[in-house]
């Protein structure tokens, strides 16, 4: 099995002389990118980061941002990336979690890092192409010929990435991925979701630090590029599609929603892509309608988690033709084997919900500093249960029912969120909606929407409960519907049921 360290070797040499990254007006070579991930690589050796340091990453999306992070492949280190979005208090719990001791941010950030180095003065603070205030260290200092490669000795086994994910218990989770598992995701990518060309070019608007980031290794393995913008605007996303001869788009459906709300695509220059996936959070099926209609039939959908990414199964651009088809998240990947449990381990019957547990080359190697937590996830032959309830359909395709934390009890009836949403989601007043349990006398959960409608749209809640009524059974129907102004998310886009569901169970105490 390759180590991702030993992908970044191959690519660098096999594509030396193509453009590999464009980030604004600039752009860098396979060479000047490898080179550059050697001189940080240095840096970090000699101010005292060796194999095994675990690295919090402040970096947002830049011309160095892959150079970082392959530095940090390179010198062995446990990258430990934190979300530009998160608060101080967010950060420092992450860093106390992860038992960071090092802090790398660029300029956009350098400024955080030294508000997390007086709450921990032992923390070491580098800048990546900037002088860090507190440590006088510049990782990109200039140098006059290219450094080679650092003389880190690597296994299979090595730790290389420190990812936290609260999943829907709110909960942090730091899951560790090796060298091996790394780059089995990338070689999962290429098997199951994407074909990229020597011409090829992804353009990232999301952080790369979650799923967009995975996205780069096969790039660079195939010889494509990444074309990175600083975040996600609607209007200068729509541009840089033309501007870069984007081939392929990452998108979540919050971002279809805002690329189509917006008007920005009706005259941007689309003739270059090839196809557009998806993933994160479910797609409402009036917003899939709308996308396709734009972008045209290269639509495909891909469903992972963090725990094993990317692609546990996906949705193919052939499936999105079949409109039956568009509640599944698709055919199980051909790198992995799943199977549906129920409660006691046993696998359910056919057509039968059950809770998604798989073994894959690219599964994490477990939670850091969680031996509880890895004991619970972690079946005795090393298989993960993902927490995700799920079916198969006739036709073997696997359609995600709920997770099993946000399941609702409602007077002895099992309710899955996720089919109510579904049902509210396609009323034309809906712009979007979450579906969780408020605490009842009665039925002791009592199903309770959260909905957003559309500009200008109008709809009351007795309208809503009985348009679910007529497609669902009646006990699934809301008791009651919140009109709010936008549904809270997590920084990737998926759906933050808890934070409904806590000021309802709190208010009843």
């Amino acid at each position: 099995m390759a180590m991702a360290v030993t992908h970044i070797r191959r690519g660098a040499a096999a594509h030396a002389d193509r453009t590999a990254v464009y980030f604004g007006d600039d752009t860098l070579t396979f060479r000047e990118v490898n080179d550059r991930a050697n001189l940080i690589a240095h840096h970090l050796l000699a101010a005292g980061v060796a194999k095994g340091a675990h690295v919090a990453l402040l970096v947002n999306n830049g011309l160095d941002s892959i150079p970082m992070d392959f530095a940090a492949i390179k010198t062995g280190v446990v990258r430990v990336p934190l979300n530009a979005r998160l608060s101080l208090d967010e950060h420092a719990a992450m860093l106390e979690g992860s038992r960071a001791t090092v802090v790398v941010a660029d300029a956009s950030l350098i400024d955080r890092a030294e508000e997390l180095r007086e709450r921990f003065p032992e923390l070491t603070v580098l800048g990546l192409g900037v002088v860090a205030p507190a440590s006088g260290v510049d990782l990109l200092a200039p140098t006059s010929e290219p450094v080679g490669e650092p003389d880190v000795e690597l296994v299979p086994e090595d730790p290389t990435l420190m990812l936290y994910t609260s999943g829907t218990t709110g909960k942090l989770k730091a899951v560790i991925h090796t060298q091996a598992s790394y780059g089995a995701v990338g070689a999962n990518i290429l098997a199951n979701l994407l074909d990229p060309k020597h011409d090829s070019v992804m353009l990232h608007a999301a952080s790369l630090i979650h799923a967009s980031g995975t996205f780069v290794l096969p790039y660079w393995i195939r010889g494509g590029a990444s074309a990175i913008l600083p975040a996600f605007d609607p209007a200068a996303f729509a541009a840089a599609v033309g501007r870069y001869r984007v081939t392929e788009l990452n998108l979540v459906p919050t971002m279809f929603a805002m690329l189509l709300s917006t008007g920005v695509l009706d005259d941007a220059d689309l003739s270059s892509l090839r196809k557009v996936i998806y993933g994160a959070s479910p797609m409402p099926a009036p917003v899939l309608e709308r996308s396709i209609a734009a972008f045209g039939p290269i639509l495909a959908q891909y469903y992972g988690q963090t725990e094993a990414p990317l692609v546990i199964a996906a949705l193919s651009e052939e499936d999105h033709a079949d409109r039956s088809l568009w509640g599944a998240c698709g055919i199980p990947s051909a790198d992995l084997e799943l199977k549906l449990l129920d409660e006691d381990g046993n696998e359910v019957a056919p057509g039968e919900i059950g809770e998604i547990t798989l073994r894959a080359p690219f599964q994490m190697a477990g939670y850091y500093d969680a031996d509880e937590l890895n004991a619970a996830t972690f079946t005795a032959d090393g298989w993960i249960k993902t927490r995700d309830l799920a079916r198969f359909n006739e036709r073997g395709y696997l359609v995600l029912v709920d997770r099993t934390s946000d399941m609702i009890i409602t007077g002895g009836y099992n309710v899955y969120p996720r089919e109510v949403e579904d049902a509210l989601a396609s009323h034309p007043a809906v712009a979007e909606c979450a579906v969780v349990g408020a605490p009842d006398a009665t039925w002791v959960e009592a199903v309770t929407a959260f909905v957003a409608v559309n500009p200008g749209a109008e709809v009351t809640e007795a309208e809503l409960i009985a348009h679910v009524r007529d497609q669902i059974a009646a006990h699934k129907a809301p008791k009651s519907v919140h009109f709010v102004d936008a549904i809270p998310k997590s920084a990737v886009g998926k759906i933050l049921r808890r934070a409904l569901r806590e000021p309802l169970w709190e208010d009843a105490r």
